[in-house]
């Protein structure tokens, strides 16, 4: 399973406002284009899909800026993703697969896969992100010491 260029800058941008979350600080779009090397045209494109989703919020004004909606810890990565990419994870149960009796194994086999990577995404959330890099920048500066 691979992540797309616009779910993997969504997340990387979404990284950026959970780390400023505590302190209320908002981002401006250039500033998060250039911390995460993002092109400004597509990070604004991005960022009203978020907006109009319901996952951050723009603040007018000389300060102004993106924040995040809600806690970090209340966004999942699963949430964010099916925001960007726009698919619809839950798949009825009373919904037949038309085709072969092969058709309907790799199709039952595919949902498992489907299910389990929504289950890991489920899992982890926009916090969780945060405390990874913090970690991550520790293990690196303890390197170099």
């Amino acid at each position: 399973m691979e992540i797309s260029n616009k779910s993997e800058y969504a997340l990387l941008a979404l990284l950026e406002l959970a780390t400023r979350y505590s302190s209320g600080e908002s981002l401006q779009i250039r500033q998060m284009a250039e911390l995460q090397d993002i092109p400004n045209r597509y990070l604004e494109q991005l960022l009203a899909t978020l907006r109009r989703r319901g996952l951050i919020k723009s603040i007018r004004g000389a300060k102004g800026g993106y924040v995040l909606a809600r806690d970090p810890g209340k966004i999942t990565l699963l949430e964010a993703w099916i925001c960007i990419e726009g698919v619809e994870t839950v798949i009825s149960p009373t919904e037949k697969s038309s085709g072969t009796l092969e058709n309907q194994i790799i199709q039952e086999i595919w949902q498992e896969a489907r299910q389990a990577a929504n289950a890991v995404l489920e899992k982890y959330t926009l916090q969780d992100l945060c405390e990874r890099r913090g970690k991550k920048q520790q293990k690196q500066l303890m390197y170099y010491i």
